[in-house]
């Protein structure tokens, strides 16, 4: 049954979400596009037999990374179109906020690598933000993914087609998100270390007087709406 994209729960920590659609517990993970790996690090701390390996193309973010290991985890640099592992290294592949994030013409490639490292029966995990509501409509005044996110989700619809997967699973969900102030919200989404998205003084202006009526006493609070696919490798 195909899920409903008007029918969304709230999830506070997509590591529940994962968890219920993906047995984690004691599998060799990769996270393709890791950022600051923080669903990995509370992964592990829940599931300890686990071990996972982030993979981040963002060299600023990759040192950092490095700069604070943790037992079970391990860091490489590195592309989700260019995996430098061998075949069927691993049992599950994340991809959390970040296939949209693959350059358009290399989605078709990153998909097949994660099919190519994953074993037989292996699960990939892609979990995408919905181009819609209020928090998308402040995003897209400075950065407008509306594209590459629409290209992201007909790349899995390709792959579906290419009888290397099968379907596992579907949700809609809203996760919230808050920030204490307006230089919060810059610092994070305005000027991430990874994108340039050249912020002039009337851009910052526009984007700071759309805030501003969310900002109450504490903090800014939003719903942001999120699609998860979860696909599993044929034998």
């Amino acid at each position: 049954m195909q899920a409903d994209p008007a029918v969304r729960t709230r999830v506070d920590n997509e590591l529940d979400l994962l968890a219920d659609l993906v047995p984690v517990q004691g599998r060799e993970i990769i996270e393709l596009g890791c950022g600051a790996a923080q669903l990995a690090r509370a992964l592990l701390a829940r599931f300890p037999a686990s071990r996972v390996t982030g993979l981040e193309v963002d060299e600023r973010q990759h040192a950092k990374n490095l700069a604070s290991p943790l037992p079970g985890l391990q860091f490489v640099a590195g592309g989700a179109q260019a995996i430098p592992f061998p075949d069927a290294s691993f049992d599950v592949a994340l991809m959390l906020k970040s296939l949209h994030h693959v350059p358009v013409a290399l989605l078709a490639q990153a998909l097949a690598e994660a099919a190519r490292v994953l074993r037989p029966r292996g699960w990939l995990y892609v979990s995408e933000p919905v181009y819609g509501g209020p928090f998308n409509d402040l995003i897209r005044l400075f950065n407008d993914e509306g594209v590459v996110r629409a290209a992201a989700q007909a790349a899995v619809d390709a792959a579906l087609q290419t009888g290397v997967w099968e379907p596992a699973a579907e949700r809609f969900f809203e996760m919230p998100v808050r920030f204490r102030d307006f230089a919060e919200f810059e610092q994070r989404l305005m000027r991430p270390t990874f994108a340039d998205h050249r912020i002039d003084d009337a851009k910052l202006a526009e984007v700071a007087a759309a805030f501003a009526p969310h900002l109450q006493a504490d903090g800014a609070h939003f719903a942001r709406p999120m699609h998860v696919r979860v696909l599993r490798k044929r034998a």
